[in-house]
């Protein structure tokens, strides 16, 4: 762990630790927003830009990988240089990045500027958190947290739904353009607000920056990733194959890397040895199944409700809300449910996504939405703090960071394989059913973990 010495920790009034905390969540609600935005765009871009399924996929799928890619490092620079400066840098970064994606001439450079997109996110994602423990104390501090876990809910509810609304205004004659465009100013305001609001603080890391794990963590991704997305279009090679393959030496190398280096007492870009924690594989293991399964059925059902059903971008926007409001309000309040039986919560929340995206499956839309989504509100809200119960605090960070990193690739893989299998038999039936199964293994994962938080 690193020290940050604040040099103006707040102890005035309530308003300003108020709009300090509006001006963090208004990032992580920015960088979250971007995750679901693009979806209900997806099929106006294709037809813009004459875009191939594979390319749709880079377009939402690049901005999860390089989001994965860096989250941990941006944590790492926060405690370098300073989290307020890390946050801001990150927050402009972001503004230019998608005025460059809602301006883009091709699809190119569309997908290049959402890697930048996720890169920024990565920046600022880290700080608000660290930001928000150093600030807030107490009861200020419970409060903080809820409205944080709040925006977390609300920027999916959020993306869903305005991608559909902004989509079909066509403000302008701008079609999909004002999905990215919408954040300019918003980060702009971000960049005005944020040195008024957030008190300065000075670096006090004594961790290095791991830039060679960052690399070999990168093309392993980017060699597994890209292969198994633009393989269904171009009749998959050889070279594809080949592509797989060195992406899984590559990650072996950088397990193995990662390990020496945590051995000679460095500074790991993931500390592997972390995953030795009663509960936190079981964790990893439903956290992954959990947002395959999500990631998948964003992409899939989007391209479904506008191609085969012939929705509008309005339409396809709205036919998300039982899905967003059942995830939003049940993310909320899962807590209020008695405490002796939190430890379920995840196992069940898992079994009601399954029979959601099965009934979807059946075209029984609504009630499969409702359940699909008050099981994502209930597996996800409490599943990162439930993978955590057994990691020593000191090692805390370690494992956050490899959870949030298995959380990003874990959406990318959904993307990229339901998205590759529903480009290639053309069956919304069959895919969703493939997503239910996903969803049915995590609850096997889900109840080891249970054991492990009914023993703790």
């Amino acid at each position: 762990m690193t020290a940050v010495t604040t040099t103006d920790r707040p102890a005035g009034p309530d308003t300003r630790r108020g709009l300090m905390l509006a001006v963090l969540l208004l990032g992580q609600f920015m960088a979250l927003l971007d995750t679901s935005i693009v979806n209900v765009a997806m099929p106006a871009i294709g037809a813009g830009f004459h875009a191939s399924g594979a390319w749709l996929q880079l377009v939402v799928g690049g901005y999860l990988v390089a989001y994965a890619m860096m989250l941990v490092t941006g944590a790492r620079l926060g405690d370098l240089y300073g989290r307020r400066r890390t946050y801001v840098t990150g927050a402009i970064l972001f503004t230019l990045a998608s005025l460059a994606c809602g301006l883009a001439p091709a699809i190119l450079p569309l997908v290049l500027f959402r890697f930048v997109q996720g890169i920024a996110a990565a920046l600022m994602v880290p700080q608000i958190m660290s930001l928000i423990q150093a600030h807030f104390t107490g009861s200020a501090r419970a409060k903080a947290l809820s409205a944080y876990g709040m925006t977390l809910s609300a920027g999916q509810v959020a993306g869903l739904i305005a991608g559909g609304l902004l989509v079909g205004a066509n403000l302008l004659g701008s079609g999909w353009r004002p999905v990215f465009l919408v954040n300019v100013p918003v980060g702009i305001c971000l960049a005005l607000l944020v040195p008024l609001s957030v008190p300065a603080d000075r670096p006090g890391a004594t961790r290095r920056l791991d830039v060679i794990g960052l690399a070999l963590s990168t093309c392993a991704v980017l060699l597994m990733v890209l292969p198994a997305v633009v393989g269904h279009e171009v009749g998959w090679p050889l070279w594809t194959f080949g592509c797989s393959v060195a992406g899984v030496a590559v990650a072996v190398v950088f397990v193995r890397f990662e390990r020496r280096l945590a051995d000679r007492g460095g500074d790991p870009l993931l500390n592997l040895d972390v995953l030795r924690a009663r509960g936190l594989p079981s964790g990893l293991v439903t956290l992954v199944c959990t947002l395959l399964a999500m990631g998948g059925f964003l992409f899939t059902f989007t391209l479904h409700l506008q191609n085969a059903l012939g929705e509008s971008p309005e339409q396809a926007g709205l036919t998300w809300l039982p899905f967003a409001v059942t995830f939003g309000v049940v993310g909320y309040f899962w807590r209020v449910l008695p405490r002796r039986v939190h430890h379920l919560v995840v196992p069940a929340g898992l079994a009601l996504c399954a029979l959601g995206y099965a009934g979807v499956s059946l075209s029984v839309l609504w009630p499969g939405l409702v359940l699909a989504g008050a099981g994502m509100g209930l597996a996800a809200s409490p599943l990162v703090t439930q993978s955590l119960v057994h990691v020593p605090l000191a090692r805390a960070a370690d494992a956050s960071g490899i959870l949030t990193t298995a959380m990003q690739l874990s959406q990318v893989g959904g993307v990229t394989l339901f998205g590759t299998l529903f480009l290639s038999v053309r069956s919304f039936g069959t895919t969703s059913w493939s997503i239910a199964s996903t969803a049915a293994i995590g609850i096997v994962a889900a109840g080891f973990l249970a054991r492990a938080v009914r023993a703790r």
